[in-house]
């Protein structure tokens, strides 16, 4: 396993990866290795990208994510939900074909285990306010705001409080 930590305006994120893909990106970085891998550099290198401004930049980051069909089901429609843009996890649901599954796609949601790059940040609860996020709701807020100023999507759209300001329209822009 290759391994590194990247610096970025939410603090460390830890990147862990195998030769091929990306298997774990997190706020909760431990240990830095002495010498990461070329996969582990580039995959920093582009998640440098994403927080200067390219917000597409991590699309192309091979991930291999290990978890149940359902999990990996989910966590591929997150990775369609466009940045600057928000879904429901209900929209998810529906948008895996498993509509009452809601419940299921919030746990897969929270088991994600490459934040950013499969960007559970982007899904909302129903009524639009933030919900929870892993790695804190201050941090998801943040994201959504940084993607929706560079996406073109209008100024940050999420005030003081995480649980009562709503997001944007699901999978709008």
């Amino acid at each position: 396993m290759e391994r590194t930590v990247l610096d970025t305006p939410l603090g460390p994120l830890a990147i862990e990866t195998d030769t091929a893909s990306l298997l774990a990106v997190r706020f909760d970085p431990g240990p830095t290795p002495a010498a990461p891998g070329p996969l582990a550099r580039r995959a920093a290198s582009v998640l440098a990208a994403y927080f200067a401004g390219d917000l597409e930049a991590p699309a192309g980051l091979p991930v291999a994510l290990d978890g149940t069909a359902f999990r990996r089901r989910v966590w591929a429609a997150l990775r369609a939900i466009p940045p600057g843009s928000t879904a429901s996890y209900r929209d998810v649901a529906e948008r895996i074909g498993a509509p009452r599954a809601v419940r299921a796609v919030g746990s897969a949601n929270a088991a994600n285990p490459v934040a950013v790059v499969v960007p559970c940040h982007r899904v909302v609860r129903a009524d639009g306010t933030l919900g929870g996020y892993a790695a804190g709701t201050p941090r998801k807020r943040w994201l959504l705001d940084h993607e929706a100023v560079r996406a073109g999507v209008g100024g940050p759209v999420h005030g003081p409080s995480p649980d009562d300001t709503p997001a944007p329209p699901p999978w709008r822009r």
